[in-house]
């Protein structure tokens, strides 16, 4: 069982808009989240189809791919991640439209810095994530100290090692690329390469041995790294 985190909430914004989706990746930041964002709906389901976001806010007029076929993208993954939709069309069947493709709240534009941050935390306390570690198996990574945990055993993790491991067991049983762990990671923008993943995940490999975890690291193969329980 893989339980999700309330420190340092993941939130992804897709907004073409870049100056309205800064300034919402700001608030959010300001607020005590993770908050990134991305201008465009192609980009954007590729980011959140990564899985470890915990919650979209998403545009839906976009060029290109616009919101509805970004939300649609995404509950097809069967990704369950809240969604809340940003528009500037208020009609029913606008909001009808973006409820059926798998929003989860519908906010119509111009909207009040203080709805935007209500509905995010309803959202994100409707789906239960008021704890602050994950689990897989019999250990658990504590969010707020960087350390695996195996009954009385702990091992404390470097800042890159607990990202790709965090990366890992929200992802649990489906494969992450390497590409999309160097993207969580160590950023977009970022000169590293797909050496460096590989390198975490040996280092990570000896701390889940050395607490006696019952938790693999499995790489398949083009597909990237995935975690398994192994049986006793």
């Amino acid at each position: 069982m893989i339980q999700a985190e309330v420190i340092d909430m993941k939130v992804l914004i897709i907004e073409d808009e870049k100056l309205l989706a800064n300034s919402l990746a700001a608030l959010l930041k300001d607020k005590g989240f993770d908050a990134e964002a991305v201008y465009d709906g192609e980009t954007g389901t590729d980011y959140a189809l990564t899985g470890v976001y915990d919650l979209l806010i998403l545009d839906v007029m976009m060029p290109g791919m616009n919101g509805l076929e970004v939300a649609r993208a995404v509950r097809a993954k069967r990704n369950a991640t809240p969604i809340l939709m940003l528009t500037a069309r208020s009609g029913l069947e606008d909001r009808i439209a973006g409820l059926n493709a798998g929003a989860d709240y519908y906010l119509t534009k111009p909207f009040d810095s203080r709805e935007l941050l209500a509905c995010v935390n309803a959202l994100l306390r409707r789906q239960g994530n008021e704890v602050d570690e994950l689990r897989a198996g019999n250990t658990v990574l504590d969010l707020s100290s960087s350390t695996l945990i195996r009954g009385e055993r702990e091992m404390r993790l470097s800042a890159r090692e607990f990202d790709v491991m965090r990366a890992l067991m929200q992802a649990g049983e489906r494969n992450l690329s390497k590409e999309t762990i160097l993207a969580r990671v160590w950023g977009y923008d970022s000169n590293a390469v797909e050496n460096h993943v590989e390198v975490y995940v040996g280092f990570l490999r000896k701390k889940l041995a050395a607490i006696g975890s019952n938790v693999e690291i499995v790489s398949a193969r083009r597909l990237g790294y995935h975690l398994e329980v192994k049986e006793p």
